[in-house]
């Protein structure tokens, strides 16, 4: 397979630090998924981006503490955006191999949200807030937060629609068969429920 094929990040995975610190003086001249693997690559070894002074480049260790694993990129994603909200710098380490291919999520144990170690106790704080019940829209309206129908935690995940049995069936008996019903879990109790009309 030609280099022009490869994906950045598994390009760039294999490049020595030297290789990458002059790959980064090019870095205005790279494209956007280029720049965002090669960002990526430097979080993934805990080095600090370079800074470009002149033709001396300047490379820092940083100490990343690990305080979440996300099977979803999603999740991860919205736990990032609330943290950088708050002026924390965030890492999501392996985002672009779970990109690439979601499966591989669960082999490496997830996407893995990491922050400064000065930074890990506000992090950790942040994101233990507790879901609240209600939110408030604009037009002096509520909206009721989803919550398990058993014990009523606010705690729940939507898991979507189960195709797995439809799949089989379009390629071993050339048959169509709808997926099944969209359901949530609860993280609290366990319990599964399928989407109603109703609850939506």
């Amino acid at each position: 397979m030609s280099s022009e094929h490869v994906p950045f990040a598994e390009r760039y995975a294999t490049l020595s630090v030297e290789e990458l610190l002059k790959l980064a003086q090019t870095y205005d001249t790279l494209k956007d998924d280029a720049q965002a693997a090669l960002r990526a690559e430097f979080a993934q070894r805990k080095m600090e981006p370079p800074l470009l002074d002149g033709d001396e480049l300047v490379v820092s260790q940083r100490l990343l503490v690990t305080l979440r694993q996300y099977r979803d990129l999603s999740e991860a994603i919205v736990a990032r955006s609330m943290l950088e909200t708050a002026g924390i710098q965030v890492f999501l380490r392996d985002e672009n191999l779970v990109r690439l291919d979601w499966q591989v999520s669960n082999f490496i144990g997830g996407i893995r949200l990491q922050v400064d170690q000065a930074n890990a106790e506000e992090a950790n704080e942040l994101l233990n807030q507790p879901v609240t019940a209600t939110i408030e829209l604009d037009d002096d309206a509520e909206f009721d937060q989803p919550h398990c129908p058993h014990c009523g935690s606010l705690e729940i995940t939507f898991e979507g629609a189960n195709r797995g049995p439809a799949i089989v069936s379009l390629f071993v008996l050339n048959l169509p068969v709808p997926p099944g019903r969209e359901t949530w879990v609860c993280s609290n109790c366990g319990t599964r429920w399928e989407d109603t009309d109703d609850e939506a």
